[in-house]
């Protein structure tokens, strides 16, 4: 038997998103967690006339297990948690970095101080 799935695909969920969310100060910004919040938070971000921006984390890796996560960082070089070898965070943040400005295309970041944020996952 086949999953029964609550969405078509991410664009729907967004669409169907953005109809259920509360009212949004007109100053609002929608932050999709790359990559696959993205989509979705581009659905939001056109139905609600807000601009939209990414979000890129990275996880930082244990040496010998990779997928045992020890913390992440984000594209501004945020650490969770605070003193990981810099050997482990450098290339992780490099990632994240490369990662934004190519989903960015070219955009400027958009200012986050004293707006409210929407984080769409």
């Amino acid at each position: 038997m086949a999953p029964v799935r609550a969405f078509a695909d991410r664009a729907d969920a967004g669409r169907r998103l953005a109809t259920v969310l509360p009212s949004l100060e007109p100053d609002a910004v929608v932050l999709g967690l790359a990559r696959g919040g993205v989509p979705v938070a581009h659905e939001v971000a056109a139905a609600r006339g807000l601009p939209l921006d990414v979000l890129v984390v990275r996880k930082v890796g244990h040496p010998r297990q990779p997928e045992y996560a020890l913390g992440a960082v984000s594209e501004d070089g945020v650490t969770l948690p605070e003193g990981l070898p810099e050997e482990l965070v450098a290339p992780q943040l490099a990632g994240a970095r490369e990662q934004a400005t190519a989903l960015r295309a070219g955009r400027q970041r958009e200012p986050l101080r004293e707006r409210p944020v929407v984080i769409v996952g």
